[in-house]
């Protein structure tokens, strides 16, 4: 509940002090759980290695990529998310994940801004994980296009 929060007061100061971006500044990180798990594709390596079955929910998000133009990443836990967004061109974060996986990446990911997307987990959690990609595509145009 208290993580919730925090994503939620993160998400509102994101979106008050935002400056948008370049699409090719901004990272869209994705955890591997996104993935069916019954998937043999090995998306970390590259997630274009997606067949794109629609199984779940990596071909939207592909779809989303190619037309944005934005970086994607899926990463396998909190280290290879924070080395990505480390990098000297990702100026902003869009990131995907459970409540405590934002929470922590929030955190260590300052002072860039992170506007967080929480998981859904109708299989419980780290196990064939989904996303609002509605919400997803709203995040990526938040950060990439000036306040109206």
């Amino acid at each position: 509940m208290l993580r919730n929060l925090i994503v939620k007061i993160n998400n509102s100061l994101t979106r008050l002090r935002r400056r948008p971006v370049s699409p090719a500044n901004l990272l869209l990180l994705l955890p591997h759980c996104l993935q069916k798990e019954a998937c043999n594709r090995k998306l970390t390596t590259a997630i274009d290695n997606c067949e794109g079955c629609g199984q779940c929910d990596m071909a939207a998000i592909i779809r989303l990529r190619n037309a944005s133009g934005i970086q994607c990443q899926v990463v396998g836990g909190g280290r290879q998310a924070l080395a990505k967004l480390k990098q000297p061109q990702v100026q902003a974060v869009v990131a995907v994940a459970c409540t405590r996986e934002l929470v922590d990446g929030i955190r260590a990911s300052f002072p860039k801004p992170v506007l967080a997307v929480p998981l859904k987990t109708p299989q419980g959690p780290c196990r064939d994980t989904r996303v609002d990609t509605a919400a997803l595509r709203s995040a990526v145009r938040e950060m990439t296009q000036p306040p109206a």
